[in-house]
């Protein structure tokens, strides 16, 4: 209580005690201009979760117990509704308020964080998984689809076949094969990419908020960076580039030439969620199975893989700040892919199971011996060499009158022995 009285207000170093929800609007009314992304985020967090849960608590009185039971309030409720949320939304929301009540410690209003010590539940990230022939039978049999989902490389050629007359085509060119952020394709323009030397530097993006776009840098500091283009990619700028000027021409004077590489028709920078729509849009009609503007961006980092790209060279492609990330979350096994890598390890151990130990020399298979030794045994009699070097040599006895048989006289055996191709029998003179 007597750190309650004496808490300063938000504006000053005295007056009355204030609220949770009265500090969580001071704090965001104080922040640093932030991305209108992240601006959205907070806003969002306090309007739906923090402020109807934590909004009337002293801000001194608050504890570790009461933001527990907001976030099992959160959990129940959309139970309840019938649409779960995911742990990665509720550790979202704890980041937003453990910031504001980090905030409200370096003011002095309270010494202690209750929000670092709430417990939630373990938020992966997903892993994306391929759009195999299996998940598609699955997905059209249930309607059940996977969260994140790729499309293999002839179901990514396919939607790019079925969509090159479209005037979006070659942004879509882009994501698939480049790996772009949707806002980083918004954003991208003509003076960004040298056509001439095939490269494009990401610098910016577009991002939308409160019905405005806005233009701000990159996600992350490594998201500035310049990528290479390949040839198709610079034969579908190109092209695309002559289509903006037939469109200038054709709408005149309202066209308003903003420089930007995606446009609308009359020549406005295009937002980020339209082009998601239409990426939704031609998808379901090129009857592929679904999956996000932004997994398209993941697929590009596995395509680029199966085609031998190395995991450093793809982090730079895609910007990431650790290659971490890109190995964990943007990078599906294709089915291909992993058979060829089985079949190479495979093949592996086969070989090195036919080397003679401590040398590079391969041993002949045990089943090629066995079988010529049984031959040998069968039909060569007793000698296990070569036929052509074998020297047959019966048992002690008199001879019969013809070569090779037995005298029964002798107390000898019937049996007949008959030289094989190529052997050499030798006889003993009858004494």
């Amino acid at each position: 209580m007597l750190a309650r009285l004496r808490m300063p207000a938000p504006g000053g170093d005295g007056g009355l005690p204030m609220t949770v929800g009265q500090w969580l609007e001071h704090w965001l009314a104080a922040r640093a201009v932030p991305r209108p992304s992240t601006l959205g985020g907070y806003t969002a967090h306090m309007r739906m979760y923090l402020a109807p849960y934590l909004g009337q608590i002293m801000l001194a009185d608050l504890s570790a117990a009461h933001v527990q039971a907001m976030f099992t309030a959160i959990s129940r409720q959309h139970a309840t509704a019938g649409t779960p949320i995911s742990p990665a939304t509720l550790a979202r929301v704890k980041a937003t308020l453990r910031a504001a009540l980090n905030s409200a410690i370096r003011a002095g209003h309270i010494t202690s964080n209750p929000a670092s010590r709430a417990e939630l539940p373990p938020a992966r990230r997903p892993r994306a998984v391929v759009w195999t022939s299996a998940r598609v039978e699955h997905w059209q049999r249930t309607g059940i689809r996977p969260a994140v989902a790729v499309w293999t490389p002839a179901q990514t050629a396919a939607f790019l076949n079925s969509i090159r007359g479209h005037r979006l085509y070659a942004a879509y060119h882009r994501i698939a094969l480049r790996g772009l952020r949707r806002g980083e394709a918004c954003g991208l323009r003509w003076c960004d990419i040298d056509l001439a030397a095939a490269t494009a530097v990401i610098s910016w993006q577009l991002q939308q908020y409160g019905g405005h776009l806005t233009l701000c840098p990159p996600k992350t500091a490594r998201g500035e960076r310049v990528i290479a283009l390949d040839s198709t990619t610079v034969a579908a700028l190109r092209a695309h580039q002559a289509g903006q000027q037939t469109e200038r021409v054709r709408i005149g004077d309202g066209y308003h030439d903003s420089g930007y590489v995606i446009t609308c028709l009359n020549g406005d920078p295009m937002a980020p969620d339209r082009l998601s729509r239409c990426f939704r849009q031609l998808s379901a009609a090129a009857g592929l199975p679904p999956i996000r503007l932004h997994d398209l961006r993941h697929g590009a980092a596995s395509l680029a893989l199966a085609a031998g790209a190395d995991l450093k060279i793809v982090q730079d492609m895609l910007g990431h700040s650790s290659i971490v990330l890109t190995a964990d979350t943007y990078t599906s096994v294709l089915p291909e892919v992993a058979r060829r890598a089985a079949e190479d390890t495979a093949a592996l151990i086969i070989a090195a199971g036919c080397l003679i130990p401590g040398t590079q020399r391969r041993r002949r298979p045990g089943w090629r011996s066995l079988r010529r030794h049984v031959h040998t045994m069968i039909i060569g009699g007793l000698s296990a060499a070569h036929p052509a070097r074998q020297i047959a040599a019966p048992p002690s006895g008199d001879y019969g009158s013809q070569a090779g048989s037995w005298d029964s006289r002798a107390g000898g055996s019937q049996r007949q022995s008959t030289p094989l191709p190529g052997q050499r029998v030798r006889y003993r003179s009858r004494a």
